[in-house]
C-alpha cells in the first residue's frame, strides 16, 4: 500500500498524484459532514472529532505544500546559480532570475504548488463550514433552551 502521508511524499515525490487523489476523495465525505440533519446533541458531540479529522488531513496538506515550496527554492537557485557563473555573458541578477523562471522544472514545480495549494484552500473551506454548522448548532441549542421547539425562518 501506498503510504500517502507528508512522510510517504517527503520520501517520494511520485506518489504525490496519489496523496493528492486520495485527499481529494476524503473531500466530499468531510463535505458532508458539515450539514445540519438529524439529531442536534449527537452531532454536537462528534463536531470536535470531525473537526480534528479534517484538521489534521489539513494539515498533512500543509506539510506537503512546504516540502514542495523548499523544493522549488532549492532547483531555483541550482538555476539561478547557473546563469550566473556558467553562462557565456555576464547577466545581472534580474536576468538570471528571469531565466530561471522560465526553466521547465521551475514552472511544474509552481504548477504542482498551485495544485496542492487549490486542495488545501478547499480543506479551509470545509474547516470554515465545520466552524459555521458548530455556531449554528449552538445557536439552536440556546433556541431550545429558550422554549422553542420546532420554528421556520420566512419563505
Amino acid at each position: 500500500m501506498i503510504k500517502v502521508t507528508y512522510h510517504g511524499v517527503s520520501d517520494n515525490l511520485d506518489i504525490l498524484p496519489d496523496f493528492i487523489s486520495y485527499y481529494e476523495d476524503r473531500l466530499g465525505s468531510h463535505r458532508l459532514k458539515t450539514r445540519i440533519y438529524g439529531q442536534i446533541t449527537k452531532q454536537e458531540a462528534e463536531l470536535p472529532g470531525i473537526t480534528e479529522e479534517v484538521f489534521s488531513d489539513l494539515q498533512e496538506i500543509e506539510a506537503v505544500l512546504q516540502l514542495l515550496e523548499i523544493n522549488l527554492r532549492r532547483t531555483k537557485r541550482k538555476h539561478f546559480q547557473k546563469y550566473l557563473e556558467g553562462y557565456n555573458k555576464a547577466l545581472s541578477s534580474r536576468d538570471a532570475e528571469r531565466y530561471t523562471e522560465g526553466e521547465e522544472d521551475v514552472i511544474n514545480g509552481e504548477l504542482l504548488i498551485n495544485e496542492v495549494a487549490l486542495l488545501r484552500n478547499k480543506y479551509l473551506s470545509i474547516m470554515k463550514g465545520l466552524e459555521t454548522k458548530g455556531f449554528q448548532l449552538s445557536s439552536i441549542t440556546k433556541l431550545k433552551c429558550a422554549g422553542m421547539e420546532d420554528f421556520s425562518m420566512g419563505e
